[in-house]
């Protein structure tokens, strides 16, 4: 017996054995190549007696180890029919490691075979060779190699020519081989980011479909001879290296002698170098004999040798940066690749390579061919089923399932999803009803778990062993490994494995002649599979784990690693797990229930979400789409639609089918639409077919030149099911006709579609014109982009032929290679339009001619020829809305005949024949071909710039509002804009290089247009004899609006001939010359209407409108800047400009003008009459300038006003003759004057009779000027004011300024600030004032002044009040100030103003009042104002009532009693107490009880706004009860706590002489209420009671209505801000007209609704002496303003209805009704909606002062009407329009009116749309002559440094947040 057999035992265990496997050798052959790839039993395998042969075959597997046998014995019994009671003795001997011998116990014949090469199988042999002599060897090479040729053929043979049984390996099952689809691709490697990719030169085109016998051909030599094969995961790379193996082991592949295949995943077991010849013999097969003689032949024929690796995306081991130096150089697996790629290594190889896409290693030559393998299409799919399924019944069903199942048959084009998809359907056919196979195989997951249900044995427990499977897997995608050893994988698992077809076996090669067996399984996303199931079925991994292997893999295919991961599957199988579906098969594969199941699928499905709504790039949403349509959840699918951007690019990386359709899926649930991007993307030829029926896509774009006619055609069968389509882009791409006529079939069938780009795809004529011809198809269709095809001449024309009949096309603009096409699709044809058919007709024909067509043919090379065919097609054009034939080879010939035939094309826009080679000689012949042009705008020649543009008018209606508009902005101002178009040709012929010469023969062409309106021959060659000869020429090219020479080397005789011209021809009102730069401009008017400066005001807005508010010449200007003008250059000038007519306004600018010119110019004032201004700005003058000047002030009395500011800019105004006298200003601001200058200048200005305003501000005069300037006053005839700020005055001027009063008796006012900004101005009135006002600021007057400061005072007995701001008068400098002052009689108010008066008390304030020298008649104390005001009266009086109280105090000696006597001494006369804002402690509240209450002449006393101390509540009240004789009462805004009601019954007791009391925001609650009406009752003489903010309701109101009844003599009544109601008002209503002097009513902010204000302003009406009326913040609406209306009261001033809802036609009744109203000075309707019928007045109102109509919603319409109603207000100071529409239109009507209203001071226009146009024209406005102060434009659109530029021209222009802050506004 067999030694084995012996010790199995005495059961005969492996009798048993050996009978089993006799009947099945097949599969015992299958098992011993799966356990031992690398053991060739040779020969002993054909032994004749079968039990022989099983013997051996067991002996070897027993030998290999116990794990392999274990593993063997687990397949025996779950893959053969095995006796129960055999397969519990098999199990129990070996499947648990028991009994087994070891190797030390096995006999010799039990030793394994030397190991071989890859596993081939082939002859047991030696490895070496018998030696042999040296002289025959050579005759011996070519037998060895061809024995070595036919060794590797044979050896191929053995590995790949034969075919497996199908029950043993079901994934390996070896079938009918079916090619999948390959592509050209233009990127080849490298790829590296240190290099740019170099495009390489395949044979045939990038994006074209290749096949097998394209890349191994006869002409495969002239292409690459390196290529790589790029596929995804599942596509077919190694089955088909594998398949050429076969193939050439079969003699197919002839044209090789020799063939390797190598993969890189067991490359990268090895752990040394290795040298080309190991790599060759040592790791495939080794020769026979003569390895060397073998490697030379292989060298020598290299050409004929094709190496293939598979997997290079696996390989490790990065080649540096050296080549390897021969074929001897050991080096890493990868340097020996990169020697054979560059050539170093068997130069002349074919090397193949295949990878997954990504970062290809740098090893690779530039010019490697790189190819795209896509898998299967349709076709393929079902060739490969037919061929999978061998009986016809299963084959059609197979087929049936796969047409029904639309999505089973995308899948299935990944061939590896197709070849498991078949195994599923062969399983599930016998029980599946037709149809059902969409419901068991919807996702790519469950397709696995069909097959793993599928192939496991029935009956057989195989829940552990996947779980254990998935676990080995998961373990070696965490380490990268993918290869195993015996070791890694237990032996019931191996047998497992091996028994599904889930594991495949092969050699291991570790080293040269290191070999053992290695395990992996059959395919990577197997085991990714078996992962994820170990994931979601271990109850070792936690959700945590398991979340974060949901994670999602970049694809870029320019900016991965270089090798690639694992991982590529793993998150798409976990989300179809995670799937409901798949919920029973994980509970079983677990062994848990649903609940545990469902936790972690949640896990996953909760991750996904958190992914969903991040921003992922391209090829991550791609991922993520396929892991979401895994999961089947509708929900997971809408979130993450919804949080999809709505622009979505796809760039440079593949996409394949599957990609698509899961994006499709996803998509399916968006709402909103979305925009695909695909750009640079290698994409499956049949990718399109996956868009189908996505009807949320708006744009889809794609941009590849791997897109053919193959996607065209696919393309086009998506493109009519996508409903939502607009934008179509189909870029770059490779089709020819045969695709672009399945796309044009397809356009008109996409019934939205606006956009379609066609460009860069190499199209040519034919294809062109096809998809043009089928634009009146698409009717919605708005651009066509074909640019970058080959567009020939007679292709261009043909494309106008069609943009010519075409009714659709708007534009077609063809430039060097771009071509695009506008369309505008028509709104309604004239065959939808109901009506008879001349009705329909007449439509049709409007439509045609309405359009019209813009045609753009830039640098296509058109010749003469072409042009005249192109001219004969645009004949038939209604109307041309631009035609543009720039950078053509027309020459001068052909712009001439264009330009001829320009009157008949009907052109609307521009024609443009730019750089056509247009000469100087040719210029005049397009002047004559277009001067009889009638529409022509602007015609625009440049020779050095190559530009020939004519510009035409547009229509006739648009060019009347655009003129009107342009109208009204020039009658504002004599400023050209640029970019309004001219009512009258504009000719430029500029940079021609003209010269006088030619001025002739364009002047004769331009001779004959009589429309001619601007020429601009600038930039020429004229010089002085051009600019004579063209002022000859003027008068014969009739009235320009412009001439324009500029830059034409003029000199300043040209400027006196050219000044001469502007006297003499009328239509010339300016001229502007820049002497150094060069520019000359002559200008008229547009219009024979200009709006004058001055002019009465229309007696309407009609009126105003229509005159342009006056008629009066407009002036004429004349500019000369940057020029040298000595005494007799301006006697020419002035000699050139006396016949101008006027009026007339000089401007010089002059680098030096000396004294003699200045007299010179001054002295030829007289000759000049119609002179109005005259300016010399940044001129230097001398310092004898003012003197001159002021001279001229005396002497000339047309001189309105003398300006000269810093010696560099004069300004004189000159008055017409017509114009009444007034004051004259002369203003010299610093000018350098000091005190010597002082007298000459004065004895000047005294000759000036009406001098009214003189101003001396910024020089330098000092005190002993100011000193000097006073004594000159008297003598000076000012009636205005004198400013003299900025002079570096002292406090020794403010004192001297004060001592001169006396001797000035026509000064007013004079106001002296020494502070920072420094001021000193004085007032003045035309005769002697009885009343003078000082003001002195910040004087910081020290005590040694403070006597002659009470000199002064006493002195200058006319001065009436004084103001002392903050200049450092403490308190006893202040007491010592009131002691000396001493006066003969009068009054005097003086105000005092110091910090330390915050912090001093009531008291301290109280004690410098009495240290007073004259009678105090007036107190005031403010603390938070820091001020103290008192009213003195001299001489000192005194009251004989209050000395009897003195004396009855007079016992008390204390330092309060003392105080108190001093008080009453001092303000025995006292009228007015008024403290605000202070706190009064009890001892104030005393001495106020018992020094000032009392006093008898005490009229007046005000506690506003303070606190008093609860102490002092008591004295106070006491006091006040003491006032009998009080006519005013004041305690609003005060804090009294709860003895409020005490203090008031204190205050009103006893008051029946009180006429004016407030109590606003004073607490009144029903107990001080009802002390308020109490008191009411009995003061029948009150005329003002103010109650505003005291929380008065309807019932408080009609209480308080109750008690006025009294008040017969009330003449204020303030209730605003209480919430009266509509209750309330008919209270007040019922008693107001019972007021018979009522004249004010407040009742703002009330809570009053139109019910209430209705009966209100009906009572209201009976007040016959009412004036104010102030109602706004009620909801009144429009009853009550058409109550108020009907019945106006009488002596109305002042009218407020802010924010009272009124509509627009009641603010227009309301402005009606107050139109010519002869007492209205305020009127406020801000806040109400009055958008365009805002109140306008034609009678107007001669006393308003002021007008709201803030946020009012006024327009720039509305502002033309409201700002001719300003013209009728002449006494309006405030013009409040701030928060409103007002654009630049509204600032220039303003601009216009601002100059008239003589007494307007402010203008509010913040938060507007104003520009810097319209400011500009603002300060326009300011500059001629306005008095307003400020306007202000804060948060305008005008950017912050026009602002800036704009303020410091004109300060009165305000951008800041806050009034009179200096800041750049806020731009919007």
């Amino acid at each position: 017996m067999d030694p084995i057999s012996f010790r199995l035992g005495t059961k005969n265990q492996w009798g048993w054995l050996v009978s089993l496997l006799s009947n099945d050798p097949e599969w015992l052959s299958a098992k011993v190549k799966f356990f031992l790839p690398n053991i060739d039993l040779g020969s002993r395998n054909e032994d004749p007696d079968p039990t022989q042969r099983v013997l051996l075959q067991l002996r070897e597997l027993h030998t290999q180890g116990l794990a392999t046998w274990q593993a063997f014995i687990h397949c025996v019994c779950m893959e053969l029919e095995v006796p129960l009671e055999l397969e519990v003795q098999l199990l129990s001997t070996w499947g648990h490691g028991d009994g087994f011998p070891g190797p030390s116990e096995m006999g010799a014949e039990s030793q394994p075979e030397p190991l071989l090469h890859l596993g081939l199988k082939r002859p047991h042999q030696s490895c070496g060779s018998s030696p042999r002599r040296k002289q025959f060897r050579r005759q011996q090479l070519a037998e060895l190699a061809k024995r070595y040729l036919q060794q590797l053929r044979t050896s191929a043979q053995q590995r790949y020519g034969g075919e497996l049984p199908g029950p043993g390996q079901p994934l390996t099952f070896h079938q009918a081989y079916v090619p999948p689809i390959l592509q050209w691709s233009r990127a080849t490697a490298p790829f590296s980011t240190q290099e740019g990719a170099v495009p390489g030169s395949p044979r045939a085109e990038d994006g074209a479909d290749v096949s097998l016998q394209d890349l191994f051909g006869p002409r495969a030599d002239k292409g690459p001879r390196v290529m790589v094969l790029l596929g995804k995961a599942g596509m077919g790379k190694t089955t088909l290296t594998r398949w050429l193996c076969q193939k050439w082991a079969n003699g197919q592949l002839d044209r090789f002698q020799a063939l390797f295949l190598f993969e890189f995943r067991q490359l990268n077991l090895l752990a040394e170098a290795l040298t080309l010849p190991q790599l060759l013999f040592d790791l495939y097969l080794r020769p026979e004999e003569g390895p060397d003689a073998v490697l030379q032949y292989l060298e020598r024929n290299a050409k004929g040798v094709l190496l293939i690796f598979d997997g290079l995306e696996e390989a490790l081991h990065p080649h540096p940066s050296g080549e390897t130096a021969g074929p001897e150089a050991p080096g890493p697996a990868l340097a020996l690749f990169s020697g054979l790629c560059r050539g170093t290594l068997l130069p002349g190889c074919r090397v193949m390579a295949t990878s997954r896409p990504g970062k290809l290693p740098d090893c690779l030559p530039t010019e490697a061919a790189t190819i795209h393998l896509w898998g299967f299409d349709g076709p393929r799919v079902e060739e490969y089923v037919g061929r999978f399924f061998s009986n016809q019944p299963a084959r059609e069903a197979a087929l049936a399932e796969l047409r029904a199942n639309r999505h089973l048959r995308s899948m299935c084009a990944a061939p590896a999803l197709c070849r498991i998809a078949c195994l599923c359907l062969r399983h599930l056919l016998p029980d599946l009803s037709p149809g059902q196979s969409a419901a068991l195989l919807p996702t790519v997951t469950q397709n696995y778990v069909q097959m793993v249900l599928a192939l496991s044995p029935r009956g057989y427990r195989a829940a552990e062993s996947l779980r254990g499977l998935g676990e080995v897997a998961l373990r070696g995608l965490e380490t990268g490994k993918v290869i195993f050893s015996a070791g890694d994988i237990p032996p019931a698992m191996m047998a497992f494995g091996a028994a599904l077809g889930l594991l495949t076996s092969f050699c291991v090669c570790t080293g040269p002649r290191q070999q053992e067996p290695g395990y992996a399984f059959t395919h990577l996303s197997l085991q990714e599979f078996l992962a994820a199931l170990h994931l979601m079925a271990s109850p070792e991994v936690d959700k945590d784990a398991l979340a974060r292997h949901v994670t999602l893999n970049s694809r870029w295919l320019l900016r991965t690693k270089a090798r690639l991961g694992l991982w590529d599957h793993l998150p798409i199988f976990l989300a179809g797990l995670a799937s409901s579906a798949c919920c029973p098969f994980l509970c079983h594969l677990a062994e848990r229930g649903e609940a545990w199941v469902g936790a972690k699928q949640a896990t996953v499905i909760q991750a996904l979400k958190k992914l969903a709504t991040r921003r992922l790039t391209g090829p991550k949403v791609v991922e993520l789409c396929r892991c979401v349509d895994e999961t089947r959840e509708p929900e997971l699918a809408s979130l993450m639609a919804q949080s999809l951007p709505c622009q979505l690019p796809f760039h440079n990386f593949p996409l394949t089918y599957a990609d698509l359709a899961a994006l499709t899926n996803v998509l399916g649930h968006r709402e909103a639409p979305i925009h695909l991007d695909f750009e640079g993307c290698p994409l499956e030829p049949r990718c399109p077919e996956a868009l189908a029926g996505c009807g949320r896509v708006e744009s889809l774009s794609f941009k590849s030149r791997k897109c053919g006619d193959a996607f065209a055609e696919a393309l086009s069968r998506s493109l009519p099911t996508m409903g939502s389509l607009k934008k179509l882009g189909l870029a770059g791409s490779k089709i020819t006709a045969r695709g672009i006529y399945h796309l044009v079939q397809a356009l008109p069938l996409c019934p939205h579609l606006e956009e379609v780009s066609f460009q860069d795809n190499q199209l040519k004529n034919q294809e062109l014109l096809s998809i043009v011809k089928v634009l009146p198809c698409l009717p919605t269709l708005r651009k066509l982009d074909l640019s970058h095809n080959n567009v020939s001449m007679a292709t261009l024309l043909g494309l106008t032929e069609v943009a010519v009949t075409c009714r659709t096309i708007r534009m077609l603009q063809v430039r060097e290679a771009d071509l695009i096409i506008l369309l505008s699709p028509p709104t309604e044809t004239a065959a939808e339009l109901p009506g008879s058919p001349a009705l329909r007709g007449n439509a049709g024909q409007k439509e045609a001619q309405s359009r019209s067509l813009a045609l753009r043919l830039q640098k296509c090379c058109l010749t003469i020829r072409d042009v005249e065919m192109l001219i004969a097609q645009l004949r038939e054009v209604p109307l041309l809305e631009e035609v543009d034939l720039s950078g053509n080879q027309l020459e001068d010939e052909g712009c001439r005949l264009v330009a001829e035939a320009a009157p008949q094309l009907r052109i609307a826009g521009k024609l443009d024949l730019s750089d056509n080679g247009l000469s100087v000689a040719g210029v005049p012949w397009v002047l004559r071909a277009v001067s009889t042009c009638r529409n022509l705008a602007d015609l625009h020649i440049s020779l050095m710039h190559k530009t020939v543009v004519l510009t035409f008018a547009p229509e006739l209606e648009e060019q009347e509002r655009t003129q009107e508009r342009a109208a009204f902005l020039d009658s504002l101002t004599l400023r050209v804009s640029s970019e309004l178009p001219p009512s009258s040709p504009r000719i430029r012929l500029t940079h021609c290089g003209l010269q006088a010469e030619h001025l002739e023969q364009l002047c004769k062409a331009l001779e004959g247009s009589c429309r001619l309106g601007h020429l601009d021959l600038s930039k020429n060659a004229l010089g002085d004899e051009g600019a004579a000869q063209l002022a000859q020429w003027l008068p014969a090219l009739g009235a320009l609006q412009s001439l324009n020479l500029s830059e034409n080397r003029l000199s300043l005789d040209a400027v006196f001939s050219l000044a001469q011209c502007f006297s003499a021809v009328p239509w010339v009102l300016q001229l502007d010359i820049s002497f150094e730069s060069q520019h000359v401009v002559l200008r008229g008017g547009r219009r024979a209407r200009c709006l004058p400066a001055r002019s009465p005001p229309p007696e309407s807005p009609a009126q105003a409108q229509s005159s342009g508010f006056g008629q009066r010449c407009v002036p004429r200007s004349f500019c000369l800047r940057e020029c040298r003008l000595e005494a007799l250059s301006l006697t020419h000038l002035c000699e050139a400009l006396e016949k101008c007519p006027g009026p007339l306004e000089v401007r010089l600018s002059c680098v030096v003008l000396s004294d003699q010119s200045l007299d010179t110019l001054l002295g030829h004032l007289p000759r000049l009459p119609q002179l109005s201004l005259l300016q010399l700005s940044q001129t230097p003058l001398s310092p004898r300038s003012p003197f001159l000047l002021a001279h001229l002030l005396g002497l000339c009395p047309r001189v309105e006003k003398v300006d000269l500011r810093s010696l560099h800019d004069a300004t004189l105004y000159f008055k017409s003759s017509e114009e009444q006298k007034g004051g004259r200003c002369g203003r010299f601001t610093g000018c350098g004057l000091s005190q010597m200058h002082v007298e000459p200048l004065c004895e000047l200005l005294r000759k000036c009779e009406d001098l009214s305003q003189l101003d001396l501000s910024a020089n330098q005069l000092g005190d002993d000027g100011l000193r000097c300037l006073l004594m000159c006053l008297p003598r000076l005839p000012i009636s205005g004011s004198l400013d003299l700020s900025g002079n570096s005055i002292s406090q020794e001027g403010a004192l001297c300024l004060m001592e001169t009063l006396p001797s000035c008796p026509r000064i007013r006012e004079a106001a002296v600030n020494l502070g920072a900004e420094q001021s000193f101005r004085i007032h003045f009135s035309r005769q002697e004032e009885a009343g003078k006002t000082l003001r002195l600021r910040e004087c910081s007057f020290r005590p040694e002044h403070v006597p002659r400061l009470a000199t002064g005072l006493s002195q200058a007995w006319h001065l009436t009040e004084l103001t002392l701001s903050r200049c450092c008068l403490g308190l006893q400098p202040l007491t010592l100030l009131l002691r000396l002052l001493r006066r003969p009689e009068g009054l005097l108010r003086l105000r005092v103003e110091e910090p330390w008066m915050g912090r001093a008390g009531v008291l301290t304030l109280l004690q410098v009042c009495a240290q007073a020298s004259g009678n105090v008649t007036e107190i005031s104390i403010s603390e938070s104002q820091q001020q103290l005001c008192l009213q003195l009266k001299f001489p000192r009086q005194e009251n004989p009532e209050a000395v009897a109280r003195r004396l009855a105090r007079c016992d008390l000696e204390t330092h309060h009693s003392l105080l108190a006597r001093q008080l009453m001494e001092t303000c025995t006369w006292l009228r007015q107490l008024s403290l605000s804002q202070v706190n009064l402690c009890h001892a104030s509240c005393q001495l106020l009880q018992s020094s000032l209450l009392p006093l008898a002449e005490l009229k007046t006393f005000r506690l506003a706004s303070s606190c008093v101390s609860s102490g002092g509540l008591a004295p106070l009240a006491s006091g006040l009860s003491r006032c009998r004789h009080l006519e005013e009462l004041d305690l609003s805004n005060n804090q009294l706590g709860e003895e409020a009601s005490t203090v008031l019954a204190g205050a009103l007791e006893g008051k029946s002489w009180l006429r004016r009391l407030d109590l606003s925001h004073f607490p009144l609650d029903d107990s001080t209420l009802a002390v308020l009406v109490q008191g009411l009752s009995h003061m029948t003489r009150l005329q003002s009671l103010c109650l505003s903010g005291d929380d008065i309701g309807d019932v408080g109101c009609s209480r308080l209505a109750k008690a006025l009844k009294a008040a017969t003599s009330l003449e204020e009544l303030g209730l605003s801000h209480n919430q009266i109601g509509d209750a309330g008002a008919q209270h007040l209503a019922a008693v107001l007209p019972g007021l018979p002097e009522l004249r004010r009513v407040d009742l703002s902010a009330n809570g009053i609704c139109p019910a209430g204000g209705v009966q209100l302003v009906e009572s209201l009406a009976l007040c016959k002496h009412l004036e104010e009326l102030m109602l706004g913040c009620n909801a009144l609406g429009d009853p009550t303003a058409l109550g108020l209306a009907r019945a106006l009261p009488p002596h109305l001033r002042v009218l407020h209805l802010r924010s009272s809802r009124l509509s627009p036609e009641a603010a227009l009744s309301l402005g009606r009704a107050l139109d010519g109203c002869p007492h209205l000075e305020e009127i406020s309707l801000a806040e109400n909606t009055l958008a365009r019928q805002v109140p306008h007045f034609h009678q107007g109102l001669p006393r308003l002062r002021q007008i709201d109509l803030v946020s009012c919603e006024i327009d720039d319409q509305a502002a033309k009407l409201l700002a001719a109603s300003f013209m009728l207000c002449p006494a309006l100071e405030e013009i409040l329009l701030s928060w409103n529409l007002l654009g630049d239109e509204a600032a220039a009507e303003l601009a216009q009116v601002l100059p008239r209203m003589q007494r307007l001071k402010s203008v509010d226009l913040e938060k507007n749309r104003i520009t810097a146009d319209g400011a500009w024209l603002l300060a326009e406005g300011l500059a001629r002559g306005s008095g307003i102060q400020v306007i202000r434009l804060w948060n305008n659109h005008i950017p912050p440094d026009a602002a800036q530029r704009l303020q410091s021209q004109e300060p009165r222009l305000d951008f800041a947040f806050f009034p009179n802050e200096r800041q750049a506004p806020r731009g919007t």
